[in-house]
């Protein structure tokens, strides 16, 4: 059962109220005032809050804003109650967040359609989009409303051959890109040319993403590993996107956080770690990035010695030389540049540091 916290200082329009979402089979819980409010949307945490905007103690509008700012009920669907049908109340209401108003006096399938509208969105941003087109359309069709109805219609389609760039390092950012096929790589550049990757991605990832959140130039370049379908996405709607739904913006920002944390790992190992824990790592992540069968022994990664290397953070000639280690100990196979992990268990306890 669906619990919904409502927030209404009339006493007769919280209690005709809530009988309506009772009769509907809502659970309903009431508070009298702003105050009070918050402390139980905190506490309880509502599938769904509808708030009066004029009360006392606390109004609507600060009711909104304290719940934004906490993580665990930010992103709860907010549905405003107000008598007043003023442009500028829907207005500042909408863009402080709120998903959806009601004007009062309203008639109860107004009220019940408005609450179920808000509570299936809700529900679609909680289930996990399969990381594919399907999925991106998926998660652009549950976050499309209004303005934003020609999102994923309008989107742009790029192949990308082996070896070409998507951006480069110090380019500034028009939008976001969406790996639709095919692998991906981000690396940086020294003044010698020298490269260092940075991320290996896949069908299903977004890149490009954090020069367009900090509104910055790219630090660091794309490049296809392999012939690569990209969608664009442009910065206008990927902005619109973010500003105008709380779900959509949280859902969407856990989507493309996904990577950081392995990004950080990474660098602490490269400080720490062993050329051979690296290069065992390496292999590992390449394992998990692009395998995707269930049987690891059937998977083979087809990959230069000269991108190991930038991976790794070492000269390719200390990555042949791992490499062959490696393959005379039994834990890979090699041919020619593809290399087939054999021992997974072996290469994970190198990598820990036990050899």
């Amino acid at each position: 059962m669906k619990k919904i916290l409502l927030i209404e200082d009339n006493p007769d329009m919280r209690e005709n109220t809530a009988e309506i979402l009772e009769l509907a089979n809502y659970q309903v819980l009431t508070a009298e005032n702003g105050k009070v409010g918050v402390e139980k949307a905190t506490k309880d945490l509502p599938d769904l809050i509808i708030c009066d905007v004029m009360m006392p103690e606390l109004d609507g509008y600060g009711v909104l804003y304290l719940l934004g700012k906490n993580p665990n009920t930010a992103s709860i669907p907010f549905i405003f109650l107000t008598a007043k049908a003023e442009r500028g109340d829907f207005r500042k209401g909408m863009e402080m967040g709120a998903d959806d108003y009601l004007t009062k006096p309203f008639d109860d399938m107004e009220l019940l359609n408005a609450v179920e509208s808000r509570l299936k969105k809700n529900d679609l941003f909680k289930k996990d989009f399969s990381q594919d087109l399907g999925g991106l359309d998926d998660f652009f069709s549950a976050a499309e409303s209004g303005d934003l109805a020609s999102l994923s219609k309008d989107r742009k389609v790029k192949t990308y051959k082996r070896k070409e760039i998507i951006y480069h390092e110090e380019a500034i950012p028009n939008g976001l890109f969406f790996i639709s096929k095919g692998k991906v790589k981000t690396y940086k550049t020294n003044e010698d040319a020298k490269e260092y990757i940075t991320g290996l991605f896949k069908a299903g990832d977004f890149i490009g993403y954090m020069a367009l959140l900090e509104m910055t130039n790219y630090t660091e370049s794309a490049m296809a590993l392999e012939d690569s379908e990209i969608c664009f996405i442009p910065k206008e709607d990927f902005f619109a996107l973010l500003t105008s739904k709380r779900d959509v913006a949280h859902k969407f920002i856990k989507i493309l956080s996904n990577n950081l944390k392995e990004s950080e790992e990474r660098l602490l190992n490269l400080a720490y770690n062993s050329v051979r824990q690296r290069v065992a790592e390496a292999l590992i992540m390449l394992e998990g990035r692009y395998n995707e069968s269930e049987n690891s022994s059937e998977f083979t990664m087809s990959i230069t010695r000269e991108d190991l290397a930038n991976i790794v953070g070492t000269s390719t000639e200390s990555v042949i030389r791992t490499l062959a280690d490696f393959k005379e100990e039994g834990l890979i196979q090699i041919r020619g540049r593809n290399i087939k992990v054999v021992e997974l268990g072996r290469l994970q306890s190198i990598k820990n540091g036990f050899y």
